[in-house]
């Protein structure tokens, strides 16, 4: 335990980490809970490989002279544009319809712009796996940015994104413009995607991203706790995984998505445990 307090201060990427982690924790919290409330949970793993795709689109532009953008940036711009996509069919087919097709195109573009830059491919993959230990000062301050602006956007439209997410029809009534509504919280969402896909990675991010808000809003009794526990919860998962990893070599990410995978599990026992004590 001494010799990792020393490591915060002495190692960077220790601290680094630790400072991605509560950005990760608060996105979770934030946008994760609109996600659970609005009940679009798949959008997540879309808009992650939607952000592969457009990496990959982003170092293709800049393999050909077209335009040197960063492959993060790249990633919001096609997880936003993918979110969009499939919050504008889903007025026909349905959301899990949309989101689902959503994410078969996405994967579909990252794998074929991933095999027009093979030698450039391991950048992609990166995202694809994610490491915490791996972030630069760079990418904490994408990641700082963004979050910043998911918070700003759900604390302006706080009410209408719970109107949006538990009753559309009747935040069409009360005369709130539902559609731009939730095109917004579809774009917070996709990213807050992106600022987690540096830390853990596309294959993980879901389980970060879902779980603590899922397992909170299993326990909580008002709308305020499932922000507050989803935090906690995030936060509590991600240090863990640095604080093990730190002494067992093993990804970080993968120990914080476990832990917060088995927390929803646990909470969901949980809640049909006092179900049944109720009954009894």
């Amino acid at each position: 335990m001494d010799s990792f307090a020393t490591s915060i201060l002495s190692q960077p990427y220790i601290l680094r980490s630790i400072l991605a982690i509560i950005l990760i924790a608060i996105n979770a919290s934030v946008t994760g809970s609109f996600t659970i409330f609005r009940n679009v949970s798949f959008l997540v793993a879309g808009a992650s490989h939607a952000a592969l795709a457009g990496a990959a689109l982003a170092i293709v532009l800049g393999m050909y002279g077209i335009i040197n953008l960063n492959p993060i940036v790249g990633g919001a711009i096609f997880a936003v544009f993918t979110a969009l996509a499939a919050g504008y069919a889903a007025k026909d087919e349905g959301i899990n319809t949309a989101i689902a097709i959503s994410f078969a195109m996405s994967m579909s573009l990252a794998i074929l712009f991933i095999s027009m830059i093979r030698e450039y491919a391991a950048r992609v993959w990166g995202l694809l796996m994610g490491d915490l230990f791996l972030l630069t000062d760079y990418d904490l301050v994408l990641m700082t940015i963004s979050t910043l602006f998911v918070i700003i956007v759900a604390i302006i439209f706080y009410r209408e994104f719970l109107f949006v997410s538990f009753d559309m029809e009747g935040a069409l009534a009360y005369g709130i413009n539902a559609t731009f509504v939730n095109y917004l919280l579809l774009t917070i969402i996709a990213i807050s995607v992106v600022v987690m896909l540096k830390g853990v990675g596309a294959i993980l991010v879901f389980a970060m991203f879902v779980a603590p808000a899922a397992a909170a809003n299993e326990v909580a009794r008002k709308i305020s706790d499932v922000f507050i526990l989803a935090f906690i919860i995030a936060a509590l998962s991600g240090f863990f995984g640095i604080f093990v990893s730190f002494y067992a070599e093993i990804s970080p990410g993968a120990i914080a998505a476990l832990l917060a995978s088995l927390i929803y599990f646990l909470s969901v026992a949980f809640k049909k445990f006092q179900k049944f004590q109720k009954i009894g």
